[in-house]
């Protein structure tokens, strides 16, 4: 018999593949570091939910007082009301989800030519302008009396309507809104899916006589699915995030029944009022709700084969 050398430990292996690749260590550095210091590190001060804090005692040395801010939090008159904007919110801007997949479906099937490019360009232009911009554009155009939507309201011959003091009308506003400024933007990643259509499935499709909402029906809806699974995936994980600093502009005291949601009440108490162990049990209420929506829709989609872990 042979004899058989010793069998090298797991240590030296792992040394040794970090060695031979550690261009590639060196180029994920940047990434670790940031997730690590912007979002593990902040972790430590959740602690301060589950106490009553006092900045001169410091986390450490505050009183513990175990789930006092969430029985406050759960038995406040504004508990529902929170809950439900924020629902609200996040369910209607879920139910647009599928435009940005028509868009792209749309430019994918428009010949290369000028108004392609224009159409692209319309549609892609909004996502590069600031939010507080963009907010200051949607007051100015729902003025109700300078703004053209009310000018066009009154030139149709009816009332115009002050859009941004009407509880009622703040969330059709955000969302479409914000439907709009993202429009293109969501559109592209399914274009570049559609980029890898095989050409030879859309000609044996012709040939078999297949007209084009049955090739898009059969084909390029098909081919894009797991991607369209992955990022509503991603969507759902900040189901309950819905967009603190647009709300927070568009938020006045007219329409705040409708406009105030989790992230900016847990702005309001913590910074505003100094609640800090307050503000940071609602805040990570907020956050567990999002990890077990996320945790659940993930499961859903290993059904069709597509998760992201």
């Amino acid at each position: 018999m042979t004899a058989v050398g010793p069998i090298p430990k797991k240590n030296g292996l792992k040394r040794r593949k970090i060695k031979r690749n550690w261009q590639l260590y060196v180029l994920l550095a940047p990434a670790l570091l940031y997730f690590l210091v912007f979002k593990y590190y902040p972790m430590y001060g959740l602690q301060i939910a589950f106490k009553k804090f006092v900045a001169s005692k410091g986390i450490l040395g505050s009183e513990w007082v175990g789930l006092e801010h969430f029985t406050r939090f759960f038995n406040s008159h504004y508990f529902w009301d929170l809950i439900k904007n924020t629902l609200g919110i996040s369910l209607y801007q879920l139910l647009l989800f599928p435009i940005s997949i028509i868009v792209a479906l749309s430019l994918n099937e428009l010949r290369e030519g000028k108004f392609k490019k224009i159409a692209q360009t319309i549609t892609y232009a909004p996502h590069f302008i600031s939010v507080v911009v963009f907010v200051g554009m949607i007051i100015a155009f729902l003025n109700p009396v300078t703004g053209i939507v009310n000018n066009i309201i009154q030139f149709l011959g009816f009332e115009p309507i002050s859009f941004m003091t009407e509880p009622s009308w703040f969330k059709t506003i955000f969302v479409f809104s914000n439907e709009w400024q993202n429009l293109g933007w969501g559109a592209i990643i399914y274009l570049a899916a559609l980029a890898g259509v095989d050409t030879e499935l859309h000609e044996a499709a012709k040939v078999d006589g297949a007209s084009r909402l049955q090739r898009i029906r059969h084909i390029n809806i098909p081919w894009i699915l797991p991607t369209i699974i992955i990022l509503l995936i991603l969507n759902m994980g900040n189901f309950m995030s819905v967009g603190f600093e647009k709300i927070l502009l568009m938020q006045n005291p007219l329409n705040l029944e409708s406009s105030q949601v989790i992230q900016t009440y847990v702005y309001e108490a913590g910074l505003l009022n100094g609640q800090y162990s307050y503000s940071t049990a609602v805040g990570l209420f907020n956050s567990v709700i999002n990890f077990i929506i996320l945790i659940t829709f993930n499961r859903l989609a290993r059904k069709t084969g597509t998760s992201l872990w």
